[in-house]
């Protein structure tokens, strides 16, 4: 194979794992189905372990596989037995010794306790070596005992001891029908045990989100693999014959949300419990059975993955459903009793008194299904997945019917699950249907088209499938052939694939179906690696060792951050499908994701922190979007632990400040400006009349914001220009001198709003090459020098390198400084 077919097959591959999840596990959303329920829509029989490879293989990862049963433990083991003799224990005067009769060759004798045994009974009987699962407790192990000098080969049982009840008056009496020997698990009809199989659900694969979704994908893998064509079972639908027009009118009014609403009305409708296959199935993938119509639109929503609404119609006002968004505050009262203010743009189903359910999301309490209820209006409609996400994710209701319409669902489904639902809401809630099928549908949506070429589908996979291959996997996927040449397919995309959108797409169909580990991995493989290595790659690495070794921690944080940070900011960058509510805008600034990481710490009691990290803020000017490199640097708390010999150290500005200059030292960048904030809370550095750093104590405000009870300090270094000072830098070494160095110290009386950068300032413009550091010891203040005077403490170091400094040359450098600070600062010498 050639190395271009290599290259584009690896990053196929490569987009394939992010597409299905496999970097990045948090885009996934669980789905749960049911082995015996998905067993109904495949024309063959697999082991729970078979299908499991299978659904991982075509993209649907198993995440777990776990046992369901309606009964703990199934009742596996016990036995319908009947009392031959029952007889007083002959050393204790509650108990009972018995002989029973559970199909083997000979009675076993059982000591019982329960008050109402006797002989002539039918019982259940766990006999020894059973495993026994009470309703409360954990299961135990029967063996063979005596008790008080009595032989006692099993149990016979009360209905708390196996899970079939909480009484523990007695043990269970059955009817005297019973057949002896008979499984308990028989006599009681316990459905076989059944698996939960939960799958990592990838945003893209919405027509995979129901049973018969997952049954089509393994029918098109057995296809293609078996060589015999599998086509899924589908549910016996009759079509709805009923002439009459139901009672109840619809209109819309915001196609772009809604742009098809079906619905059918039905009477004499009885609302009750489930029956029991209908419990049993929802429960296996962890939905709560409500009553029989609603349990019904459950049922449908996992079997088609299409949601429908179930409306107590003599609630619906006018007999109109109307659907439309409403004012920005319109209050809804939601099933769960909960008045929420609505959003200018959440989608509402309407009567003529106002909103009656969240469209998509969430119904309302004044029109749902109570006991009461005896006709029925049953929606079934395809709503926007945009519209539907953000109503959802604004409100925090993530029902089911919204994370399968916000992963889009199929429009032309909407009709086949309606009839379905109408048909078992007859079957078990003694409904009829009343009316024809409701259906407004304005502009009908047309199935995509894509064009793909057999050398296409080589060059992007790799592997030669064959034209009659990927024709058969095609087809047994939905997609329809409109047209075919020698080397070119036009093909209608089914419409419950939403995202198939382009060739590449039609590709990872072919991969998904038949496997990724079929592409054969070549035995050599040459790649030449073009791409330079980032330009600031070193100089990050050393600024970060230095950190590190300055005691401070890096960090990774997300990029995209909330909203609500900048609640005035012009030019933020928001996404358009954004994640969450809570991660809706790419951050302009790094200040707020540090605060976060501070917030989470200082909850955990971890409070003394330093942390850094390069990053990137983004912006945009009008149409054109602007990306930035940073490294900041957050420190809060203590900078050293107190112990026995010192106290403990707070943070403040000026170690921030210290912080920066080394790391300008390290780095030789030097011809810098400096200036200071009127209140000393923020120091800017510039170079070439560009801010190069900022340093600042973040606002109480802005720490609020956070629930942030210290102070916090923040460093801003604009990274690229950084780099380019480094580049321009260079460090120059020079030999350590041999001549010992002069040290001098001198006070001097200023105005207070003289500051120290300006004595440094003053300072270095005497450019005096002798003076190797000068610093600031010590500040004092003090009526005796003068209301708006201070004094400043400062030590100088002077040194030459082939020379030692003679007293007098010392005295005329310091008469230097002094006049200088005289004439310039308007400074007093103190003696």
């Amino acid at each position: 194979m050639c190395l271009n077919h290599f290259v584009n097959r690896f990053f196929k591959m490569l987009l394939f794992a992010i597409i299905m999840g496999y970097l990045c596990p948090n885009s996934l959303s669980e789905m749960t189905i049911s082995f015996q329920w998905l067993l109904q829509y495949l024309p063959t029989s697999l082991p729970v372990g078979d299908l499991s490879n299978i659904l991982t293989s075509i993209g649907l990862e198993v995440e777990a596989v776990e046992t369901v049963e309606t009964i703990k433990g199934g009742l596996n083991g016990l036995l319908i037995g009947e009392i031959l003799t029952c007889d007083r224990h002959p050393n204790a005067d509650k108990l009972s010794v018995t002989t029973v009769n559970i199909g083997a060759d000979s009675p076993v004798q059982i000591v019982c306790g329960a008050p109402n045994v006797a002989a002539g009974q039918k019982v259940v009987v766990a006999p020894v070596g059973t495993t026994v699962h009470p309703t409360e407790g954990e299961p135990f192990l029967i063996k063979k005992a005596k008790i008080r000098g009595e032989e006692s080969a099993g149990m016979i049982c009360a209905e708390d001891e196996i899970g079939l009840g909480k009484s523990h008056d007695g043990i269970m009496i059955l009817p005297s029908d019973a057949i002896v020997g008979t499984t308990a698990r028989a006599y009681f009809d316990i459905p076989e045990s059944d698996f939960a199989i939960h799958i990592g659900l990838t945003p893209n694969r919405s027509d995979a989100n129901s049973h018969i979704g997952v049954a089509r994908d393994v029918c098109a893998w057995l296809s293609h693999h078996h060589k015999t064509q599998h086509v899924v079972v589908s549910p016996a639908i009759s079509e709805i014959k009923v002439q009459e027009t139901a009672p109840i009118s619809v209109s819309i009014l915001n196609t772009d949300a809604c742009p098809r609403y079906t619905g059918v009305y039905l009477t004499n409708v009885t609302i009750s419990d489930s029956p029991k296959w209908l419990q049993e199935k929802l429960s296996t993938i962890g939905v709560r059975s409500i009553n029989n119509v609603v349990d019904v639109t459950n049922y449908v929503l996992h079997e088609y993955g299409q949601p429908l609404h179930a409306f107590d119609a003599d609630k619906i006002a006018g007999k109109k459903i109307i659907v439309d968004c409403l004012q920005e505050g319109t209050p809804f009262l939601g099933l769960d009793d909960k008045e929420r203010k609505l959003r200018a743009g959440d989608l509402m189903i309407c009567d003529d008194n106002g909103p009656i359910a969240m469209g998509g999301v969430f119904g309302g309490k004044d029109s749902g299904i109570t006991t009461a209820t005896t006709n029925v209006f049953l929606e079934s409609a395809y709503f926007s997945p945009m519209h539907i996400r953000r109503s959802s994710l604004h409100h925090g209701l993530r029902t089911d019917a919204a994370t399968h319409f916000e992963k889009g669902v199929d429009i032309n489904n909407v009709i086949p699950a309606l009839t379905r639902a109408a048909a078992l809401i007859t079957s078990i809630a003694s409904g009829e249907i009343a009316s024809s099928i409701v259906d407004v549908y304005p502009h009908v949506l047309m199935p995509n088209t894509v064009n793909v070429s057999y050398t296409y589908i080589y060059k992007l996979s790799g592997k030669d499938y064959g034209k009659e291959a990927i024709k058969n996997i095609l087809i047994a996927l939905g997609f329809v052939i409109v047209a075919e040449s020698d080397d070119n397919l036009t093909l209608e995309v089914p419409t419950n694939k939403p995202d198939v959108t382009q060739p590449a797409d039609i590709v990872e169909e072919i991969l998904r179906i038949d496997g990724l580990d079929n592409i054969a991995i070549p035995e050599k493989l040459n790649i030449s690696l073009i791409k330079a290595l980032p330009s600031d790659r070193e100089i990050r690495q050393r600024m970060a060792q230095l950190l590190c070794g300055a005691g401070l921690q890096e960090i990774v944080t997300n990029s995209i951050t909330n909203s609500k940070y900048y609640p005035e900011h012009p030019t933020l960058v928001r996404m358009i499908n954004s994640l969450s509510s809570e991660l809706d805008v790419m951050r302009p600034s790094m200040l707020e994701s540090g605060l976060e990481v501070i917030q989470y710490n200082c909850n955990r009691k971890s409070t003394d922190l330093a942390l850094f990290e390069f990053g990137n803020v983004y912006d945009q000017l009008e149409s054109k979007y602007n990306q930035e490199s940073r490294l900041a640097i957050w420190t809060t708390g203590n900078t050293t632990k107190g112990n026995w010999q010192q106290k403990a150290t707070k943070n403040d500005i000026y170690y921030l400040k210290g912080l920066v200059l080394n790391l300008m030292s390290y780095c030789g960048i030097s011809n810098t400006g400096i200036s200071y904030a009127e209140t000393s809370s923020e120091i800017t550095w510039k170079w070439k009349n560009q801010p190069l750093c900022t340093i600042s104590k973040v606002s109480q405000e802005r720490l609020s914001l956070f629930d942030i009870k210290q102070e916090v300090y923040h460093a801003d270094i604009r990274w690229d220009l950084w780099v380019k000072a480094c580049a321009t830098s260079r460090i120059k070494y020079t030999e350590v001198p041999k001549f010992p160095a002069v040290n001098r110290d001198l006070a001097i009386v200023i105005d207070k709003q003289v500051t120290y950068q300006q004595v440094q300032d003053v300072t270095a413009q005497l450019k005096i090459t002798e003076l190797k550091s000068f610093g600031l010891f010590d500040i004092f203040e003090s009526e005796k020098l003068g209301q708006d005077k201070k004094s400043y403490a400062l030590n100088y170091t002077f040194q030459l390198h082939d020379r030692t400094l003679t007293d007098t040359e010392t005295e005329e450098l310091m008469k230097k400084l002094t006049e200088t600070y005289k004439n310039k600062l308007s400074a007093l010498i103190r003696e």
